[in-house]
């Protein structure tokens, strides 16, 4: 029996996470989450198979007490948006920072075997050489790329002063069912979905051909996965992307190709924090981990569009910007 962890498993990643997990033989699953950012309906087909406890990553003795003995705790949970950290930088401080601290924190005394902590490609900001691998200085440009990195640092620490086992996976822009569309912060793929959906030109800020390693969800929580059961990576740091690159352009031309819809893109200023180009190094996550990405951009995003048609009608309104 294999029990299970996610923080943050109401959002977007950690609710596809869950899922991945409860097709595991003998695992227990259990989520922390407060809600903020996360969703209830998200688990809402699962819920009679999982522990759900809502509650806030920062609360060390409550996050102590769940914990305490787990196989393995992937920690999903965060204020992940780069805009939302320039806005208003200190609720992503509090809960990427203070919150991950007392994540670790906890887990370690409470003998936890393994944290797997969702780090982020923005860490990288950017680059002159493409792919971007993990040998390479961090350059952060925003709040929130300087947060995740210092979780990063966290469990490294973490793993060489206190014994705990921890993997950082950067992740690269992922995308596929449950991504929230209902806020001007969300990720672009999710913002294109409604606006095919809606029938309404979607805002690319620049020019559109900023690039990026758009990598379907299903490939990340497998790796996640895999990350939880490899042997001497300890303390590491790996790129959770599929290792090409897109321009938003690209993107935005093939979901039109897919759905049949024909619109042509608004466009607007760049936004501050933002990286221009992003792609993924997968040499040593592919040989340490046995990363091996399955889900072709093309695929990925009929997928992804598949149930967002469906579940249109159930999306919350889009936030003011």
């Amino acid at each position: 029996m294999s029990r299970y962890i996610v923080t943050g498993g109401a959002g977007f990643i950690g609710s596809n996470l869950v899922r991945r997990l409860l097709n595991e033989p003998d695992a227990t699953v259990e989520v922390i989450d407060n809600l903020e950012t996360g969703y209830l309906e998200n688990l809402e087909e699962v819920s009679s198979r999982i522990r759900f406890h809502q509650n806030d990553i920062r609360d060390y003795d409550a996050i102590r007490s769940i914990t305490g003995g787990a196989d393995a705790v992937f920690h999903l949970a965060a204020i992940p948006s780069v805009p939302k950290s320039i806005a208003n930088p200190v609720p992503s401080h509090q809960a990427n920072i203070d919150g991950t601290f007392q994540l670790l924190r906890a887990a370690a005394d409470g003998k936890v075997k393994r944290v797997i902590y969702a780090a982020s490609s923005s860490a990288y900001g950017d680059t002159e050489v493409l792919p971007k691998s993990e040998s390479m200085a961090p350059r952060p440009k925003s709040p929130y790329a300087a947060q995740k990195l210092l979780g990063e640092y966290y469990c490294s620490v973490f793993a060489s002063c206190f014994g705990l086992e921890t993997v950082a996976l950067r992740f690269f822009n992922v995308y596929g069912p449950r991504q929230d569309p209902g806020s001007p912060y969300s990720g672009v793929l999710s913002l294109f979905m409604k606006a095919i959906l809606e029938r309404r030109p979607p805002t690319l800020f620049g020019d559109g051909e900023q690039s990026r390693d758009f990598t379907f969800v299903d490939d990340v929580t497998a790796l996640s996965l895999k990350a939880a059961r490899a042997a001497g990576v300890s303390g590491k740091t790996y790129n959770a992307g599929n290792g090409n690159r897109y321009t938003l352009n690209l993107v935005w031309s093939t979901l039109q190709r897919i759905t049949g819809v024909k619109m042509d893109p608004l466009y607007g200023p760049p936004r501050p924090g933002d990286v221009r180009d992003s792609q993924a190094d997968t040499t040593a996550a592919a040989r340490d981990l046995g990363h091996a990405p399955q889900f072709s951009l093309e695929e990925g995003l009929a997928r992804t569009f598949e149930w967002y048609r469906d579940h249109h009608a159930r999306m919350k309104p889009p936030a003011e910007a």
